[in-house]
């Protein structure tokens, strides 16, 4: 990390983020699973986002965003590309606050994702038949429209919001040890490292990630973003080829370690998550879990350690080739 490159979030930023989000997000729980806690040997919560609007975390940088949008800004619209949880999370913060929202998802996009999306009150683009393709179609309409794009997790705004979690998990829980949040992009664990060390920096923070897209893991051993050349992952909140700006220096700054494991273990937690706690977890939101049932954090035994359950946006057409242990 270059010393002339500041983190430019400071513990204002997360509280006054708060105030902007509380005000249309769902303050979600944090629950307790004693059949996890003795299977771990530590004293678990989980951080259940899937019950927050629109089933995932993905609302909460947006809403500490808009606000602070220029006026003409605010007047030319937003516009994003995603597969599905922050082109919902974008297009229900777009809605409250009275702005035109353009989303643009791959031909082939999961309708129920497209349809939740127009539900909330976006106008859906579709294009080409991989996200990049999607991508490119976005930075076209953008650019003939002078539409703000938001970016999925390299913004610092962005960060902050979703930092907010970070906040509530502190004031919830703030006895916590240890808190395991899943890398895709890094948007997630930037702002919810950021957030709890600022109110205690010997919380351990530490990262999942999918080994067949290891992007967060690989760029902080490297010190600086490596784009991966292949991807071996289908999960979608972890199938990322390259991690944010931002979000690397946070990590490297705010983040212990970064583990890592197959889609399958992924998969399987997934499957237990849903058998054990009845929670529905999307498979990015498992991974928290999969790394304690395979034993990948070391603590000392009843640590208290929460896992962030990031949403709970299931692509069921995924789940038919799944088996139950």
């Amino acid at each position: 990390m270059l010393e002339t490159e500041p983190i430019t979030i400071h513990a204002s930023d997360f509280e006054e983020a708060r105030g902007r989000v509380s005000s249309h997000a769902y303050r979600t729980p944090l629950l307790t699973s004693r059949l996890l806690s003795r299977r771990t040997g530590f004293e678990v919560r989980l951080k259940a986002e899937m019950f927050e609007r629109t089933g995932s975390y993905k609302i909460r940088g947006p809403l500490n965003k808009f606000p602070q949008l220029s006026e003409e800004q605010k007047r030319r619209g937003v516009i994003c590309s995603s597969a599905g949880n922050h082109a919902q999370g974008v297009a229900l913060a777009a809605a409250i606050h009275g702005l035109r929202a353009v989303v643009v998802m791959a031909a082939n996009a999961t309708p129920s994702k497209v349809a939740a999306t127009r539900a909330y009150g976006a106008e859906v683009v579709q294009h080409g038949t991989i996200w990049d393709e999607a991508n490119d179609k976005m930075k076209q309409l953008a650019e003939e429209f002078g539409m703000t794009v938001i970016h999925p997790f390299d913004d610092l705004q962005l960060i902050a919001g979703q930092g907010t979690m970070g906040l509530e998990i502190y004031d919830d829980f703030p006895q916590a040890d240890i808190v395991i949040v899943p890398i895709g992009g890094g948007g997630l664990i930037s702002g919810v490292a950021m957030a709890l060390k600022t109110h205690n920096p010997r919380i351990r923070v530490i990262g999942v990630e999918s080994s067949g897209a290891p992007g967060m893991k690989e760029s902080v051993a490297a010190g600086h973003v490596i784009i991966l050349d292949t991807l071996d992952c289908i999960i979608d909140g972890l199938r990322v080829k390259r991690v944010g700006e931002h979000n690397l220096r946070i990590v490297q700054q705010y983040v212990d370690a970064i583990v890592t494991l197959p889609d399958s273990d992924i998969f399987d937690a997934m499957l237990w998550i849903m058998s054990h706690c009845k929670l529905v977890v999307e498979g990015a939101a498992a991974a928290p879990v999969a790394a304690l049932l395979h034993g990948l954090i070391e603590a000392p035994a009843g640590s208290n350690v929460v896992c962030v359950l990031s949403g709970g946006n299931v692509n069921l057409e995924q789940l038919r080739g799944l088996k139950w242990n």
